[in-house]
């Protein structure tokens, strides 16, 4: 199941960033998101299994631009792979295509996740070496949104 992230899922949200750590996030980012989670989720879903938070990902907007932007996507190590990371990108853009003013869907990820993107449609735009932390660079991609 799939629903609105709610301020008590927070402390779940942040123990999955710290078991994808250090493999897809730099201990750095632990703050990151918390600042994310108390000032910036606009749309932030989570995915539960068997009433277990197993995943999260949102979508933060930039109306000027007349994109969005997918934020902060993680998913619990043992079910990597199992389709639940394309499960919440497919629910995100599904939500997305009913918004108008939406023409362009953006991801910043890294070099260990940008092939998932790529494989959901996702195109590279750039990469900035040790962009998020040492070792982690920011892999850019975008899409047009199918409204």
């Amino acid at each position: 199941m799939i629903r609105a992230y709610s301020n008590t899922d927070k402390p779940r949200i942040i123990e999955l960033l710290k078991q994808n750590t250090p493999d897809y996030f730099d201990v750095s980012e632990t703050s990151d998101l918390i600042t994310y989670l108390d000032h910036a989720v606009e749309d932030y879903f989570v995915y539960e299994s068997d009433s277990e938070i197993i995943g999260a990902g949102g979508l933060n907007y930039f109306p000027s631009e007349k994109s969005a932007r997918m934020s902060w996507d993680i998913i619990a190590p043992k079910y990597h792979g199992q389709g639940i990371g394309k499960q919440l990108v497919q629910y995100r853009l599904k939500h997305l295509s009913t918004k108008t003013n939406i023409e362009h869907i953006m991801v910043r990820t890294t070099q260990m996740a940008y092939r998932f993107y790529e494989k959901m449609g996702f195109e590279l735009e750039r990469i900035e070496k040790d962009f998020w932390a040492a070792g982690f660079d920011l892999y850019q991609m975008k899409m047009n949104n199918k409204t």
